[in-house]
């Protein structure tokens, strides 16, 4: 295994600056680890959005969410939510059903198997994330949590 990125990349020149250095060891960190998730989702016929949404609407409840709500908390960029819950519904692991109350509102909820694949998957993940993570220190976790929180604040406030 390479030491450093530029050794990864087979990159002869320094890098331009410590920010294009740091910003592309993110990329390609990032790319690493959403790439071991989703041959991990795909083993058990999901995206990593569909994940995402099946764990959104387990901790929504009975009550379910509408889809702006869902698009709004998903952790990477949807545009097309309702395609992706026409495909998880075809699936049978999600249920939408206008509200009788507002016949505006569709709250989307799952269905017990939505719901038990949810389950089933906790362990794995959990595993799946301590093996991407887990040579870490609780410190040095802290410190990336709080890196990475500080890097996103700044571009939600550009």
């Amino acid at each position: 295994m390479s030491a450093t990125l530029q050794d990864e990349l087979h990159q002869r020149r320094p890098f331009q600056s410590l920010e294009e250095e740091a910003a592309l060891n993110l990329y390609r960190t990032t790319s690493l680890l959403a790439d071991m998730f989703e041959v991990f989702y795909r083993q058990h016929g999901l995206t990593a959005t569909q994940y995402n949404v099946l764990r959104i609407l387990r901790g929504a409840g009975e009550a379910g969410l509408g889809r702006n709500d869902i698009r709004e908390r998903l952790v990477g960029r949807m545009p097309d939510v309702t395609r992706l819950l026409d495909k998880m519904e075809e699936a049978g692991l999600v249920q939408r059903e206008r509200s009788h109350v507002d016949r505006r509102c569709v709250p989307t909820v799952l269905t017990p198997k939505g719901r038990a694949l949810v389950d089933e998957l906790d362990e794995p993940v959990a595993a799946l994330q301590h093996r991407q993570l887990g040579h870490l220190t609780p410190g040095q976790l802290h410190t990336l949590i709080e890196t990475l929180t500080l890097i996103r604040l700044q571009v939600v406030q550009d």
